[in-house]
């Protein structure tokens, strides 16, 4: 099994209280967002992650692209910010691909992940271009939910009312899990990533609104950064 000291520590109780109207407007987004997740999928929480980290790796692609096309046309550095939102962006992928292995989607989700991507894509596009800002407090946000619906996941493993699956080959290999790894230390590495996401979009945010930001951890994921292409 896999050892608690290997697992990153995860404050579940971190969250930023909305300050402003573009802070209002990031969380009062997430939630309408939570009450249809919750509505859809009910605790059928391997399906939810299936859906759902579809839409989770698209903000730091869309984040680091445009970040990247202002610093061209800028001439200035990025301050670490590009390699920090395609990481995370990957990090998310690689949450669908394990994911995909546990819940096996139907049709019908297939259809929806297609759907809700394309949707959330160009919202979050328009977002990023009007306001960064808010689209970072909207990510740092979700990751709130995200940590809460992966420690809800874990409680429906621990008593047993979710069956604790062999992890997939593809988990056990990007976050280095050894070959007896289950599908709780899966949701333990995973929710773990959710929370680093969590910290590092939230200050991004508040360094956007001219905040002061002790750590906002610009080089995420060191154990598996350069080990990112995994065979299924």
């Amino acid at each position: 099994m896999l050892r608690t000291a290997q697992i990153p520590a995860v404050d579940l109780d971190v969250h930023h209280k909305a300050k402003g109207v573009s802070d209002r407007i990031a969380l009062g987004f997430t939630k309408v967002l939570r009450f249809c997740a919750d509505t859809f999928f009910a605790k059928r929480y391997g399906h939810r992650a299936v859906v759902l980290e579809t839409v989770a790796a698209v903000p730091g692609m869309v984040g680091a692209t445009l970040t990247h096309l202002k610093c061209l046309r800028r001439m200035t550095d990025d301050n670490g910010w590009i390699r920090t939102l395609m990481e995370e962006a990957e990090n998310e992928r690689m949450h669908l691909m394990t994911f995909i292995h546990v819940a096996k989607p139907t049709l019908f989700e297939r259809c929806v992940i297609l759907g809700a991507q394309w949707v959330f894509y160009l919202a979050f596009f328009a977002l990023y271009l009007v306001s960064p800002r808010t689209a970072h407090r909207v990510v740092g946000y979700f990751e709130e939910e995200a940590v809460i619906s992966y420690t809800y996941y874990l409680k429906e493993l621990d008593e047993g009312r979710s069956p604790n699956l062999p992890a997939p080959a593809i988990a056990r290999h990007y976050w280095k899990l050894p070959e007896d790894a289950t599908l709780r230390d899966v949701v333990l590495v995973v929710r773990a990533d959710e929370a680093h996401h969590r910290d590092v979009n939230h200050g991004f945010a508040s360094e956007l609104a001219g905040l002061e930001v002790a750590d906002r951890k610009v080089a995420p994921y060191p154990e598996h950064a350069d080990d990112i292409r995994v065979a299924a």
